[in-house]
C-alpha cells in the first residue's frame, strides 16, 4: 500500500477531530469561559505562574508531552503490523489524548493550578492523594532516568546531534530575553530562531562532537547522563520564561518543520509500506497484541504523563481559559502527527520486507534506530539532503523531544516533592533548590545505584513504564470525570476512555506480574504490586465519589 494514502487519511482525521470534536468538548463538556481569571493572573509570580501567549505555550506543552515516547512506542509497536498501530494513534489521539490533556488543564486551572495528584486529595481524600502521588513519582522517576539514558545513547551513536542540541539552548536563552522584553515581534523571532537551529543541524553534520573517553571509570554514556541531569536541574529552577518556554517553543517550531520535511518527502517519494498490515509472523517471545499494543503506544495516542504536564506546568501559564482547546487538544494532535510519521518511516522507509524483518527480529528492536534510519532514507530521497545530514536531522528531532520532556519532567518531580513537603509539614522539602536536589538525587540513585557505573539503571524499571503511564491516564480521567459530574454534564466522553484505559492497563499489569514472577524479577514484581494496589484503591474511592455526585445530581433535578 502507498504510504501517501495512510498519511492523507491520518491528517484528515486529525483535522476533523480538532475542528469538530474538540469544539464540542470545549463548549458542551468543559464549558470553557474566556472571562474566568486563571491562576497565571491571580497567582502570578514571574517564575512558575506566568500568563503566556498561547502559541508560545503550545510550543512548551507540545514538546514537553512529546518526548521520545511517541517515536519509541509506535516504532516498536509496528512489529504487530502497521494497521493496529495506525488505528490506535488516530482514534487514541482524537477521542482519548485530546480530551485528556485539555481536561487536565481545565481541571487544574479551575482549582488554583493544582496537580492532578493534589486534586485527588481535595476531591476524594488524603489516602487517594498519597497513593496517587506514589504512582506519579514513580512514573516521573522512570521518565527522567530513562530519557537521560536515551539522549546519552543518541549523543554517543550520533555525535552529529550534539552541537545542534547545545545550540538550541543558546538560541532559547536569547529568545526568552527578547520575547520577555517585547522589543521584537514573535513572528520575526520565530523565523530567525528556526533558521539558526537548522544551520546548527548542518554544522553538526560536518562537525560531530564526542567526549574524549572514560573518565574515573565512567563511560561516555555515564558522563552524558551526569551532564544532562546537571543541565536539567538548573533548567528546572529557572523562571519558565528564561529557558523552558522559549526552548520548548522554538523546538516545537523546528520539530514541526522537521515533520513537514518528513511528510513532504513521503509525498515526493511515494514509498510503499513494506511491513504487513497485520503481522502473522511475529518473532518468538513477542507478547500478545492485546492488551500490550495500548500500553506500548502511550504518547502518540494517550499518556498519563500528559496529565502531569497539563496540570503541573501548562495550567500555571494559561492566559485565558479559551486557550485550553488550542494548547491542550491541538498539542495532542501535534504529538499524534509525530506518531503517525513514525509509523510511516519505520514501515515505508525500509527498502524491503526482508530488511524490515531483520530490523524487527525481536520485540523491542527497531525503536529509535528504525526511526532515524527509515526517516533519514526518505528525507534523503525526497529533498536531496545527504544521508548524513538527513540522519542528523532525525537524530536531533529525537534528542530535542526527549530533552524538553526531561526538562519539564524534573520540574514536575520538584513540584511533587514540594507538595509532599507541604502535605507532611517538612519545610526542608518546600524550597526550589532542596526539592530539586531530592528529585535529581532519586534519579541518580536509580541510574547508578541500580545500573552501576554506566548509569543505565532507569532501563531496569522501564518495562513498567507503559502500564504505569496508562494507569495514570485512567486515574486522571477519573478526576476529570468527577469534575464533569459536578457540573452535571454528560459523562460518556470522559467516562468511556477512562473505563477502557483502566481495563487494558490493569490487565497488562497482571500479565506483567506473572512474567516477572516466572523470571524471578523480584524488584519489578514488587513495584508492579505497589502500582496495582495504589491504582485499584484510587479507582474505587474516586468511582464512589462519582457515584455519589451522580445521585446528588439526580436528587437536585428531582427537587
Amino acid at each position: 500500500m502507498s504510504a501517501i494514502i495512510i498519511l492523507l487519511a491520518g491528517i484528515a482525521a486529525f483535522i476533523a477531530g480538532y475542528a469538530i470534536y474538540s469544539r464540542f468538548i470545549a463548549k458542551r463538556i468543559f464549558e470553557l469561559d474566556p472571562d474566568f481569571e486563571t491562576p497565571a493572573h491571580s497567582m502570578e509570580d514571574g517564575i512558575d505562574y506566568v500568563p503566556t501567549n498561547k502559541y508560545v505555550l503550545w510550543g512548551h506543552h507540545f514538546t514537553s508531552i512529546a518526548g521520545a515516547a511517541p517515536i519509541v512506542g509506535p516504532a516498536i509497536a509496528v512489529i504487530w503490523g502497521w494497521l493496529p498501530a495506525f488505528l490506535w494513534v488516530i482514534f487514541g489521539t482524537i477521542f482519548f489524548a485530546g480530551v485528556h490533556d485539555a481536561g487536565a488543564i481545565w481541571a487544574s486551572v479551575r482549582n488554583r493550578a493544582r496537580s492532578v495528584g493534589a486534586l485527588s486529595g481535595d476531591l476524594v481524600g488524603s489516602s487517594a492523594r498519597s497513593l496517587f502521588m506514589i504512582v506519579i513519582f514513580l512514573l516521573l522517576l522512570m521518565i527522567n532516568a530513562v530519557f537521560a539514558v536515551l539522549i546519552a545513547q543518541l549523543f554517543t551513536d550520533f555525535p552529529e546531534s550534539v552541537f545542534p542540541s547545545v545550540a538550541a539552548i543558546i538560541v532559547a536563552l536569547a529568545l526568552g530575553q527578547l520575547i520577555h522584553r517585547g522589543r521584537i515581534g514573535l513572528p520575526t523571532l520565530s523565523i530567525v530562531g528556526v533558521i539558526l537551529l537548522y544551520l546548527s543541524v548542518y554544522a553538526g553534520s560536518v562537525m560531530p562532537l564526542e567526549l574524549p573517553g572514560p573518565i574515573m571509570g565512567l563511560s561516555t554514556n555515564a558522563q552524558w547522563i551526569l551532564l544532562l541531569f546537571a543541565y536539567a536541574a538548573i533548567a528546572s529552577i529557572l523562571p519558565v520564561w528564561v529557558l523552558l518556554q522559549p526552548r520548548d517553543y522554538i523546538n516545537g517550531l523546528q520539530l514541526f518543520v522537521g515533520l513537514g520535511l518528513v511528510y513532504l518527502s513521503i509525498l515526493i517519494v511515494n514509498p510503499t509500506i513494506v511491513a504487513p498490515a497485520i503481522n502473522d509472523a511475529v518473532p518468538p517471545g513477542t507478547p500478545p497484541l492485546l492488551p500490550l499494543l495500548f500500553v506500548t503506544i502511550a504518547c502518540g495516542a494517550i499518556s498519563g504523563f500528559h496529565g502531569l504536564v497539563s496540570s503541573g506546568t501548562t495550567s500555571k501559564q494559561i492566559r485565558s481559559e479559551s486557550d485550553i482547546r488550542f494548547v491542550g487538544y491541538f498539542g495532542s494532535i501535534g504529538e499524534g502527527s509525530l506518531a503517525l510519521a513514525t509509523i510511516l518511516v519505520t514501515t515505508a522507509g525500509i527498502a524491503s520486507l526482508g530488511e524490515w524483518r531483520t530490523l524487527y527480529s525481536s520485540f523491542g528492536s527497531g525503536g529509535l534506530e528504525a526511526f532515524v534510519l527509515g526517516g533519514g532514507a526518505l528525507v534523503s530521497q525526497g529533498i536531496g539532503l545527504s544521508a548524513t545530514a538527513s540522519a542528523t536531522l532525525l537524530a536531533v528531532m529525537a534528542v530535542l523531544f526527549a530533552a524538553t520532556t526531561m526538562d519539564t519532567g524534573l520540574r514536575l518531580q520538584r513540584y511533587i516533592v514540594q507538595e509532599w513537603g507541604q502535605m507532611y509539614h517538612l519545610k526542608i522539602l518546600t524550597g526550589n533548590s532542596s526539592a530539586t536536589l531530592v528529585s535529581v538525587g532519586a534519579c541518580l540513585l536509580l541510574a547508578f545505584g541500580v545500573g552501576g557505573s554506566d548509569g543505565s539503571g532507569g532501563m531496569t524499571i522501564w518495562p513498567l513504564f507503559g502500564t504505569t503511564n496508562q494507569l495514570l491516564g485512567a486515574l486522571t480521567f477519573l478526576i476529570i470525570t468527577l469534575l464533569v459530574a459536578r457540573k452535571g454534564n454528560a459523562l460518556i466522553y470522559t467516562g468511556l476512555p477512562m473505563l477502557f484505559l483502566l481495563i487494558v492497563s490493569l490487565t497488562a499489569l497482571v500479565v506483567q506480574m506473572a512474567d516477572f514472577y516466572k523470571s524471578e524479577q523480584w524488584f519489578l514484581l514488587g513495584l508492579d504490586i505497589i502500582v496495582l494496589v495504589a491504582a485499584i484503591w484510587v479507582t474505587l474511592v474516586t468511582s464512589a465519589a462519582i457515584s455519589r455526585q451522580i445521585k446528588a445530581n439526580r436528587k437536585a433535578a428531582a427537587d
